[in-house]
């Protein structure tokens, strides 16, 4: 699994943090995504691909 975000798309709702707290964050001056991880374990893979399903945005990209 590989990941990517653009955060120029992003909207700072957040959900990706919530959904998925050890692969995303969120900068503390704008909320707008941080990857922690652009290939995370597989235990977090499902956790990975709810966070980009609910993305306003859909500023977030898993490919496998």
């Amino acid at each position: 699994m590989k990941i990517t975000v653009e955060q120029d798309k992003c909207v700072a709702a957040g959900q990706c943090a919530a959904t998925a707290p050890d692969v995303f964050d969120q900068r503390d001056e704008d909320g707008v995504v941080v990857l922690l991880t652009d290939d995370p374990p597989a235990e977090l893979a499902d956790d990975a691909r709810d966070a980009a399903a609910v993305c306003p945005a859909l500023a977030i990209h898993i490919a496998q």
